[in-house]
């Protein structure tokens, strides 16, 4: 379950609240029947109705990044958007941008080499300084080469890289947030935990071999 409550459509805001609602779960109240058309619980939804304008917000943004207006190429931006949820461990973000993928028609061998894109070589090179400039910006902290830099540079406008830049960073935020927030498919459990020992293991140096001996 989610870490924040949860809003039922007897409770959702009537503004921008209410509209997602009924897009998404037409008359039923998600919170007792969950359930989205891709597949998903839907409770980033009804967390973020927690609190309208910032709910507002999250829908501006997709609605930024979906705009015709848009100067960067979907493909590109899709998969700055599916490495983000690869980086930050996010199985929603990561899962749902795939499926983003696929409806643009990226082929399986692209979508199934995003987690290993350097030694993939079904991408070309513009996909390629599009992913490894994604890993700077979601895995460095934004610490880019100039190497990096120039290699989109041979590719995009100014315009096209401030846009991918602005995208792919507001993924960094949303992977963050769901894995905070037990979201979606981001519910689960931690995986990196103690393996437990052998029953006669004792709490010991694990380096001590047993005959007085350290390893150096």
């Amino acid at each position: 379950m989610p870490r924040l409550r949860q809003v039922p459509r007897a409770e959702v805001d009537p503004g921008v609240g209410l509209r997602m609602y009924d897009l998404l779960f037409g008359d039923r109240d998600p919170v007792a029947e969950p359930g989205t058309a891709t597949g998903t619980p839907g409770d980033w939804w009804t967390v973020f109705a927690l609190v309208p304008d910032c709910l507002q917000h999250a829908v501006d943004g997709f609605g930024f990044y979906r705009s015709r207006k848009r100067l960067i190429d979907p493909v590109l931006r899709e998969l700055g958007q599916t490495r983000a949820g690869w980086n930050k461990a996010s199985q929603f973000v990561f899962s749902q941008h795939c499926k983003s993928l696929r409806g643009l028609g990226v082929s399986e061998a692209k979508i199934a080499a995003v987690p290993h894109w350097q030694v993939a070589d079904c991408f070309d090179e513009k996909e390629r300084a599009v992913l490894a400039y994604a890993d700077c910006l979601t895995a460095q902290g934004g610490r880019t080469p100039d190497a990096v830099f120039d290699a989109l540079k041979a590719f995009l406008t100014d315009e096209q890289i401030l846009e991918l830049t602005y995208i792919t960073c507001l993924y960094d935020m949303h992977a963050v947030m769901a894995r905070a927030l037990k979201l979606e498919f981001d519910d689960r459990a931690e995986p990196i935990v103690e393996v437990a020992p052998p029953e006669d293991f004792a709490a010991a140096d694990f380096l001590d071999t047993g005959r007085g001996d350290k390893a150096e």
